[in-house]
């Protein structure tokens, strides 16, 4: 970049410019666009004022003249400023980064009932405990209900029994 600088600067210091004068030297060079810039030759239309001559025009875009297409560029924008960029990922991509993010989560799900603490484990072994005597209760309950009305009568006859004979003692 150095040397093209230098380069310019040497040509600019042989060339005389015939609109501008004298060629400019207090230019630093770093500003090597400015120097470029009086170099080219301006249109000859711009100073005539001649009504023959066609001015060129800027040509419109029918893409970004058109309703959806600003309507997508507004989108972009204000995606952009959220931070949410637009994904050009193809399908396949989506749908592999998609299996592992579910394969992860089921990954910490399991290490998360494997490394149960002590108490969970004491707690889970007491509900097994009390569920199992709840079907225990519930099973009695059936098979007394379902039992024949004699064999109701013998039990509710031991029971008047051992409770007239536990009175007896005391």
């Amino acid at each position: 970049m150095g040397q093209c600088v230098e380069i310019r600067l040497a040509v600019m210091g042989s060339l005389s410019h015939p609109l501008r004068g004298s060629p400019p030297e207090d230019i630093d060079p770093k500003d090597s666009y400015l120097i470029t810039r009086s170099i080219m030759a301006e249109p000859d239309y711009i100073e005539d004022d001649n009504p023959e001559l066609i001015r060129p025009q800027k040509l419109i875009n029918p893409v970004k003249t058109s309703r959806n297409h600003q309507d997508l560029h507004r989108e972009l924008l204000m995606n952009q400023k959220r931070g949410l960029a637009p994904q050009n990922k193809p399908e396949l991509q989506k749908v592999m980064e998609k299996r592992k993010r579910d394969q992860v989560i089921k990954q910490k799900e399991e290490e998360a009932q494997k490394k149960k603490s002590d108490l969970e484990i004491e707690l889970l072994k007491r509900q097994q405990k009390l569920e199992q005597l709840e079907l225990e209760k519930q099973k009695l309950q059936e098979e007394q209900e379902n039992a024949p009305e004699f064999v109701k009568v013998k039990g509710n006859l031991r029971r008047t029994g051992q409770e007239v004979a536990q009175a007896q003692e005391s």
